[in-house]
């Protein structure tokens, strides 16, 4: 074929390539195994998980209540749940209060509702600039915080996670709680955006 180059795989791609050819290779693993935890990732955990906790609190405010006082609990009523979730809370950004969350000794991280962490999560710069100077660190994610809000930073560990339950955005009433979830992205439910 003229003109078609097929795609160059990148470094990391031809590593992660290597890596699953050896452990197949040596009976390590299976390619179907390796695929059930692809698919996993894909479609059962990560932030759409959290983005429909998020939109049935803001939808039901029974549910919310619930959420605020047995997260993990309460996010088991939509079916998430289990490693790296067991013990979570629930943290409510208000007019006067947003909520940020870091794990300052790894990178602790609720991956049933969010999926696995984003690399900047796990970064040292991260890690101890966002207990540090947390203004600093959300203004270069384009978050400004006004000056008479608080902000609060929560040290996520493995016996506890945290969810940020970002503010309801205005002129949202009319949408449903599907609609509602697209509006949620990661970074609201770990508090760096607004």
């Amino acid at each position: 074929m003229t003109g078609h180059h097929p795609h160059e795989p990148s470094a990391i791609e031809q590593r992660v390539a290597a890596l699953e050819s050896l452990l197949v290779e040596r009976g390590l693993v299976t390619t179907d195994a390796i695929d059930a935890v692809i698919a996993t990732y894909e479609q059962d955990v990560g932030p759409m998980n959290g983005a429909a906790v998020v939109a049935r609190a803001w939808a039901d405010p029974d549910f919310k209540q619930r959420l605020l006082t047995d997260a993990t609990r309460a996010i088991g009523e939509l079916g998430f749940g289990g490693a790296e979730g067991e013990n979570m809370v629930v943290l409510e950004n208000t007019e006067s209060v947003h909520n940020v969350v870091v794990c300052t000794l790894c990178s602790c991280y609720p991956w049933p509702v969010l999926g696995l962490p984003p690399r900047w999560y796990k970064s040292a710069a991260y890690r101890s600039r966002a207990v540090r100077e947390p203004r600093a660190v959300l203004a270069e994610f384009g978050t400004a915080v006004p000056d008479d809000v608080e902000v609060r930073v929560w040290d996520s560990s493995a016996e506890l996670r945290y969810l940020v339950l970002p503010q309801r955005p205005p002129d949202t009433e009319h949408l449903g709680v599907e609609d509602l979830a697209a509006l949620v992205t990661r970074d609201h439910m770990i508090g760096v955006r607004r």
